[in-house]
């Protein structure tokens, strides 16, 4: 038994209980680090409390990982989605236990520049949450490397909303089939997902609206369609190839994430800090900025409480100007200048005198 190195990586060999040899990396340069789990692997054996580390690849956990999602998750599309760029970068055949912290730092700083930082720390979260199953279900035995990472800091600056140009110059630069769904997200709000799993069956031409399914809540919510929402359909309706609205021309199935997409469309716009989320901001804003009340806005997001859509309330800075302008001239008497000679001296109390 000891502690050796290999490629600057420092590893322990021990005998289990049962007298087999095991070779377990650190996952560490530091010797200090091996010596200690060193210590503790013995520690186990001694007390009848080890376990053998599980071989078991990120691809093969990953499946799974879905398989617990889709029962027990209602953001699981969301979950796959991201699930994409981790396994790419981190290697499909990776064995879980090979996996480490610098090896997650390297993922974070090269994806940081092809996403937003609060989209690289929901995916640092989702493969935390992995690790944590991966301990729970036995097949890890190590601490969760994705401890051992700093996400990056959010800062809530706002809600982003595109203004009426932004909304042609990007139409106008993005790929036909990206402005349809540009503009379907514009006038029904609908997340992308809801838009990406959109049915046939969820359109009725005579009443006019939605049934939209939301995998997020799990509820059914009814969406009108303006001519706006209408038109676009009825175009896509001409080429119905699945029980799907929208769908990949080339392969026929749906779409699941066109953000590269709206990203250049963006880049030839010159316009940043867009999202297919922003579509939603945008939808809610304009709503609450043209007097439509709180509450109508709240379902037609589909959300739980009015104190989630309360956040869209802040982006309405002109129609607040406009709310606070209609004050003007009601005050009795008008502001007037105080200056030093016309202050009064300060009372002193006459209390104890």
């Amino acid at each position: 038994m000891g502690i050796y190195q290999r490629n600057r990586i420092w590893w322990i060999s021990y005998y289990n209980q049962h007298r087999r040899r095991i070779q377990e990396s650190s996952h560490s340069t530091n010797k200090r680090n091996a010596e200690r789990l060193h210590a503790l692997r013995k520690s186990e054996v001694l007390r009848g409390v080890y376990r053998q580390p599980v071989r078991i690849s990120l691809e093969e956990f990953a499946k799974r990982y879905m398989e617990y999602a889709k029962g027990n998750k209602r953001s699981w599309l969301r979950d796959q989605q991201m699930l994409k760029p981790l396994t790419e970068f981190l290697g499909a055949d990776r064995q879980l236990s090979d996996i480490t912290p610098p090896d997650i730092e390297g993922y974070k700083l090269n994806r940081r520049k092809q996403v937003s930082g609060s989209t690289v720390n929901r995916e640092l979260a989702l493969l935390k949450r992995m690790f944590n199953l991966a301990i729970d279900w036995d097949l890890y035995v190590a601490s969760n490397p994705v401890r051992k990472v700093k996400f990056f800091q959010e800062f809530n600056t706002g809600r982003r909303v595109l203004t009426q140009e932004e909304e042609r110059n990007l139409v106008r630069n993005a790929a036909p089939f990206i402005q349809d769904i540009i503009r379907f997200g514009l006038n029904t709000g609908l997340r992308i997902g809801e838009i990406f799993t959109l049915l046939w069956s969820h359109v009725d031409w005579e009443k006019g609206v939605l049934n939209v399914f939301a995998p997020k809540t799990g509820k059914i919510r009814v969406i009108p369609m303006n001519p706006d929402t209408r038109n676009i359909l009825e175009a896509w309706a001409h080429g119905k190839k699945n029980d799907f609205v929208f769908y990949n021309y080339g392969t026929g199935k749906p779409f699941v994430d066109l953000s590269a997409g709206l990203d250049l469309a963006c880049r030839k716009a010159g316009i940043t800090g867009v999202t297919w989320h922003t579509l939603r901001h945008t939808f809610a804003s304009r709503l609450l900025d043209r007097g439509v009340d709180i509450i109508t806005v709240k379902e037609l997001l589909g959300h739980s409480t009015v104190i989630v859509t309360m956040r869209y309330t802040h982006t309405n800075l002109d129609s607040k100007v406009r709310a606070v302008g209609k004050l003007a001239g009601d005050c009795y008497n008008p502001a007037t200048l105080c200056t030093t000679m016309q202050q009064q001296p300060p009372r002193v109390s006459q209390i104890g005198r």
